[in-house]
């Protein structure tokens, strides 16, 4: 149970988006991901992973307006996770970077699953 002195230090958290201003905000972007431009109005998969993120997110206390809004598709928000950045460029940046690294190892993974599949 938390003492009574980390009660008084809590701050409330920016409430979440409602569907209407979610759409707004995904209208407002094209439906791509504003970090790793995926388009989510290419085909219904995408359109399925489509969201909105918090720039500086809600736990760092994020504000709910939309230039702290964007929108992303939902890996692109979970390697996000709570990270905070000076601004949006710099996260975007952080984000293709990672996305980069992620793709090399994957294509690494793969072409050994192929070798290992070639030889058996």
């Amino acid at each position: 149970m938390p003492a009574l002195k980390d009660l008084v230090n809590l701050t409330r958290l920016a409430k979440p988006l409602t569907w209407e201003e979610g759409i707004r905000i995904l209208e407002r972007d094209r439906y791509r991901c504003q970090y790793c431009g995926l388009d989510g109005a290419a085909s219904f998969e995408n359109s399925l992973i489509m969201s909105v993120d918090f720039v500086v997110p809600r736990a760092h206390k994020g504000k709910k307006d939309s230039s702290n809004l964007v929108a992303a598709c939902r890996p692109c928000i979970l390697l996000k996770g709570r990270r905070i950045f000076r601004d949006f460029e710099e996260a975007k940046a952080h984000m293709l970077d990672r996305l980069a690294k992620l793709h090399k190892q994957w294509e690494a993974k793969v072409a050994r699953l192929r070798v290992k599949s070639a030889t058996a």
